[in-house]
């Protein structure tokens, strides 16, 4: 669905990515990998940062064991790096540009839920400090029987949960992780952050450089007169 086409339509529901979309928690994942890194006496390896976007916290630990030759420490860089994380986020949460302002006035009309790739309770207490965790119906996290991003679970659970059909569901995301956990789980999506070079691109139907970000406010309040 090309730009033009998805401005024509309306979602049934909005399913929100939280860390790098709602929440500015990139930064707290950075620092919390480099001091993780340091703690093991390892070096980060050049471009990990971008490889680990989005990524299940377990799932970076492993990546960071391998990626520095040390793959017996999977488990323990994963709960350090977990661990570091939260008293980060703690101390600092901050919500990203547009994003309370868009919760709010979509949650007024529209089912909304939030699908990550964090813990419950560190998604819930962002939200909560934030005073957005009750705009949302449901909180969808990768678990036992929920596969993380980029498998569709979490998305196709959220779509399900607000009572609609994937495909009448809008994903808002920031990773191409979670963009294409939404895609693979047939909802549409809108990508958050410069519009890459093809074939990225084509990862999101619509990229906005924010979610403060004007032809989508105008669009959102359009669904609302729908």
């Amino acid at each position: 669905m090309t730009a033009r086409n998805i401005l024509l339509w309306s979602p049934s529901a909005i399913v929100f990515d939280c860390d790098g979309t709602l929440m500015d928690t990139e930064q707290h994942w950075q620092e919390a990998r480099n001091i993780t890194f340091r703690l093991f006496g390892l070096k980060p390896p050049t471009g990990f940062a971008d490889r680990a976007k989005g990524v299940h916290y377990s799932e970076c630990g492993a990546l960071m064991a391998e990626e520095t030759g040390k793959p017996n420490l999977g488990d323990d860089l994963a709960d350090t790096l977990l661990t570091t994380f939260t008293a980060l986020v703690d101390q600092n949460p901050v919500t990203m540009p547009g994003a309370a302002a868009l919760v709010r006035l979509t949650a007024r009309h529209l089912p909304l839920a939030v699908a990550s790739n964090c813990p419950r309770e560190m998604v819930e207490s962002c939200l909560h400090r934030a005073g957005l965790l009750s705009s949302f119906s449901h909180v969808v996290v990768a678990g036992e029987d929920i596969r993380p991003k980029p498998e569709p679970d979490v998305y196709r659970v959220a779509a399900r949960l607000c009572g609609v059909p994937p495909e009448e569901a809008l994903a808002v995301e920031d990773s191409f992780t979670g963009m294409e956990s939404a895609r693979r789980a047939g909802l549409r999506v809108i990508g958050i952050g410069p519009r890459p070079e093809a074939p990225e691109a084509k990862h999101a139907d619509l990229w906005v450089p924010s979610l403060a970000d004007q032809e989508l406010v105008r669009w959102a309040s359009s669904w609302i007169d729908a």
